[in-house]
């Protein structure tokens, strides 16, 4: 018997409250969507956007369709509640009213 080549990942998705990770093991031709099926069938209870948040490997967006190699980070984002820069911005803007006012 041939064995099947497989590649391994980790598919990852974090709330404010934990990280989630499941190790998948896939055929060499799966895609990003194939592994996220592949962790979805592992906690199908789960709370996590599984077919409409955004994804990326090691922080770099990418397209479902995409193929991972051996040993990537799949991540699955969630929306942020409020833009970071728009809040450094913010908090800049009551520094200097606080500043002049003084």
């Amino acid at each position: 018997m041939i064995p099947v080549p497989v590649k391994r990942c980790l598919v990852a998705y974090a709330t404010t409250e934990r990280q989630h990770l499941w190790n998948v093991e896939l055929a060499v031709n799966a895609s990003i969507q194939d592994a996220i099926a592949a962790a979805r069938a592992q906690a199908p209870w789960l709370d996590v956007p599984w077919d409409d948040a955004p994804v990326g490997i090691f922080g770099v967006l990418r397209v479902r369709s995409d193929l991972p190699a051996e040993g990537d980070r799949i991540e699955l984002y969630r929306a942020l509640p409020r833009d970071p820069r728009e809040e450094r911005r913010e908090r800049v803007r009551q520094a200097r009213l606080a500043a002049r006012r003084t």
